[in-house]
């Protein structure tokens, strides 16, 4: 048996009909390798069918294809394709011929490829997949995530065939079920052996089992084992161990299949008086939602982008994600084990009720069970999974037939997995919304006298009140009882009332406002019965463009509603930007956590200081920790100064500025107003009249240089593997000179090619798909991906500066593996 990545020899191009191939020349393919976004690297415009919703990106429909060669000797065998997820509506062809579809654009499914197959000769896969009106955001579009060929015996281990529980576990010893699925698909009865070994993360074999299963042709059999570790080493969010289950399927003479599950032993406990625990500890979850793009990369789901969120996340004080609103992907399951990230794998975003004109709510009804299916299969063996959500903001959940949809989405996964919980992400005004429209009507809100800036400001408080509501807890309440965890978006003020009104009911809050999070995590740190909170969001992204945004009100003039105007791109709400800098939130929020005690110094743009603005439900002030500013000394400026210390002290230059309270009695925040001076800004933290900690900005001296740093040098090279590079602009003393803006060229020579470039900056018409582009707040990242093993050269250059050169260097991780890599390069030559 091989399985083997088939990631590389694609192209792509506009999918045209069969009749208009006649109509005169057309745009010819272009080579892509996998995963890819057929989406990020077209025009955006003002025109955009949906607007500010996606970014501004077009609609579009890409045909993919490559061609391969089949020997021989796999006739007689059975050969699939793996696809991890195609945005979207799929349509796979094999040398012509329809072979399967998948309507949803997050799912793993397979494609039987042998009896479409011309052995001995070459054969060429065709995907068809579109995007258009379907999303509340970037989506991307295409092949975006990863594909493997798989050659199996007729006898052989299923898709997904091993799963692993660990149900019992003391201090002594963990039992660990092994459930194996085989299928004969000969013609002829066959008798076999599953033999399985345990290695720990050392690779030392710790328990081995075998079994017998005798299958008859076309049957298929589950061998179950149960297999004991001794002293096993527990897998958790802060000592994430992991053991590996190699299993062989055998036969007298041979070896018919092999394959090797990553797992973890952890167990889980629920209820209202010690909430979540994992291994007898109750852990409070500190919650990022994201979504699925990798910034600058678009929707491609490279396995090092989706590691380097992860990395980020956790060193920026989270501990769980939430896979706003689609399955996350293998490859990100694969580094929240690694890293020790709980997760919140997320169904839908949509049931029968549309959100968007084409979306997914037109399939619903006939593919939502095989797409839970596929999530859970993906799911099982991955210790960082917790709970599963059945959707997100979801209106049929407001009535008594709604909620049927609910509870059998959440029956279905209990079959399927008994081992973790069920969430539903329930805003109560989107349950109740033909009501709560009149509910805000009656209460003002919406009211836009005072301009679209107040209306905004006062849209959350509203969601929040018809939340809380009588009408609420009652139209909701079936659809909490279908699940394990009350998964609650925006309605905080059920916190506290619902533990006398259903005292049974363990919550969650699936979504929040970043700005309240200090209200937030009392909430949750005072109450057993809520065992945590995700933030909107942990992660900047594509679309939903400016609904972070400050909202200037001479800007205000013909924006959309809960969005931005043309060109902006970003939603701008992310703790950290999509570049992987974290924001000022981000600072915050660790703060309140309990695992930052430095102060945070956040200076406002004081270019915007007169300016009159408002700030909406997802906004952060303007602001960056930066003391390089191009206005001349003595302009007003705002600072904000982040602390958990009793009183905060500012210096600029040595004297003082004032001394102010801050801690959680003042929202951890210290306000200051004074006039820019360059040089050095302090901040220093009291607790008790003791000093706690400083903080100090400078201001970035004329000797600025542009720098170039990569996170890693060394690389796999493989079709998973990237080295992030850091563009920025510092002074000699390292101070970043966040005044700088200037257009960077990048070229890439060598084993390696340019993936993605850009900055954070939220509006732009920029691409990321070009070779130059201009640094925001000082700074960009380019994005490089290895495509062969040697070295790779990445020259950084920009008017006025010395330019600097990055060396990397890319090698196969062992003998196997370049063979591997060798084998599939020369079957598409």
């Amino acid at each position: 048996m091989t399985r083997a990545s088939f990631n590389a020899g694609w192209a792509v191009r506009p999918k045209v009909s069969l009749f208009a191939e006649f109509s005169g020349p057309l745009a010819p393919p272009q080579p892509v390798t996998l995963p890819h976004d057929a989406l990020i690297g077209l025009p955006r415009s003002a025109d955009s069918a949906q607007g500010s919703h996606t970014g501004y990106f077009p609609d579009g429909t890409f045909e993919y294809s490559k061609t391969f060669d089949v020997p021989e000797d796999y006739r007689g065998k059975r050969i699939a394709l793996e696809f991890q997820g195609v945005y979207r509506d799929a349509m796979v062809f094999v040398n012509g011929d329809f072979a399967g579809q998948r309507p949803f654009g997050y799912s793993t499914f397979n494609i039987r490829l042998d009896p479409f197959l011309k052995y001995g000769q070459p054969n060429t896969i065709r995907v068809d997949a579109r995007v258009h009106q379907d999303s509340r955001w970037y989506s991307g579009a295409g092949i975006y995530r990863d594909t493997f060929l798989s050659v199996t015996e007729l006898v052989h281990l299923a898709p997904n065939g091993v799963r692993i529980a660990t149900p019992d576990i003391t201090a002594g010893r963990a039992v660990v079920d092994v459930a194996t699925t085989v299928e004969n698909e000969g013609l002829s009865t066959a008798t076999v052996t599953v033999g399985t070994e345990l290695h720990d993360g050392d690779g030392k074999v710790v328990a081995v089992g075998s079994a017998p299963v005798t299958l008859k042709a076309g049957s298929t059999a589950v061998v179950r084992q149960r297999l004991y570790v001794t002293e096993p080493k527990l897998w958790g969010v802060d000592s994430p161990h992991l053991y590996s289950a190699r299993t062989k399927l055998r036969d007298v003479l041979e070896v018919l299949h092999e394959d090797t599950t990553i797992f973890g032993i952890r167990s889980l406990q629920l209820d209202p008086f010690n909430g979540l625990q994992i291994n007898g500890e109750t852990v409070k979850l500190r919650g990022a939602c994201i979504h699925h793009d990798n910034g600058v990369l678009g929707a491609a789901t490279i396995a090092r982008a989706e590691e380097r969120r992860i990395q980020l996340l956790k060193e920026a004080g989270f501990n769980s994600i939430r896979s706003a609103h689609n399955p996350v992907s293998q490859a990100m399951l694969d580094a929240c084990d690694k890293h020790g990230m709980l997760v919140m794998d997320e169904t839908f975003d949509v049931w029968t009720e549309g959100k968007s004109s084409f979306d997914y709510s037109l399939s619903f009804p006939e593919w939502w069970e095989r797409d839970v299916e596929a999530m859970v299969a993906k799911d099982f063996n991955h210790p960082s999974v917790v709970l599963y959500s059945i959707g997100n903001e979801i209106p049929e959940t407001g009535s008594g037939l709604g909620s049927g949809w609910g509870r059998r989405i959440a029956e279905k996964i209990r079959s399927l997995d008994p081992t973790r919980y069920t969430t539903n992400g329930i805003n109560g005004f989107v349950s109740v919304i033909a009501d709560a429209a009149e509910m805000m009507k009656q209460a003002g809100a919406g009211d836009d006298s005072q301009g679209v800036n107040a209306m905004m400001s006062e849209a959350g408080e509203a969601m929040g009140r018809i939340s809380a509501s009588a009408l609420v807890s009652e139209r909701t309440a079936e659809s909490h009882a279908a699940v394990d965890v009350a998964g609650i978006n925006y309605g905080d003020g059920r916190y506290v009332q619902d533990k006398e009104l259903f005292p049974n009911r363990i919550i969650v809050g699936t979504e929040t406002f970043p700005d309240r999070i200090d209200v937030l995590w009392k909430l949750v740190d005072e109450n057993p019965h809520v065992i945590g909170d995700f933030t909107w969001t942990g992660w900047d992204y594509l679309g939903e463009a400016g609904i972070g945004r400050v909202q200037y009100t001479d800007e205000s003039e013909g924006a959309p509603a809960l969005g931005a105007p043309y060109p902006w791109l970003l939603a701008w709400c992310g703790d950290i930007d999509i570049t992987g800098y974290r924001r000022p939130a981000s600072y915050y929020r660790q703060t309140v956590f309990g695992l930052r005690h430095e102060p945070y110094i956040a200076v406002q743009r004081p270019g915007n200081y007169a300016r009159e603005h408002g700030m909406g439900p997802w906004t952060w002030t303007d602001s960056i920790s930066s003391w390089s500013w191009d206005v001349p000394a003595g302009s007003p400026i705002k600072v904000e100064v982040y602390s958990d210390a009793d009183e905060v002290e500012l210096l600029l230059n040595g004297s003082p500025v004032g001394r102010v309270p801050a801690g959680p009695n003042h929202r951890f925040r210290a306000h200051f107003e004074l006039t820019y001076e360059p040089g050095e800004l302090v901040a220093v933290g009291y607790v008790g009249g003791a000093e706690q900690g400083r903080t100090t900005l400078c201001t970035a001296t004329a000797d600025v240089c542009l720098t170039a740093n990569a996170d890693r040098t060394e690389l796999h090279a493989d079709h998973s593997d990237l080295s992030y590079v850091a563009i920025e602009f510092r002074d000699a003393n390292g101070t970043l000179a966040t005044n700088v803006e200037r257009r960077v060229a990048v070229t890439v020579e060598g084993a390696g090619v340019l993936q993605g470039l850009g900055s954070a900056r939220p509006d732009t018409t920029e691409t990321y798909t070009g070779t130059s582009h201009t640094s925001f707040d000082g700074r960009l990242l380019a994005v490089v991906r290895p495509t062969m093993a040697g070295a790779i050269t990445v020259h950084v250059s920009a008017d006025g500066f010395e330019p600097v050169t990055v060396s990397l260097l890319a090698s196969a991780a062992d003998a196997g593996e370049a063979a591997v890599l060798g084998n599939e390069v020369g079957a598409l030559a």
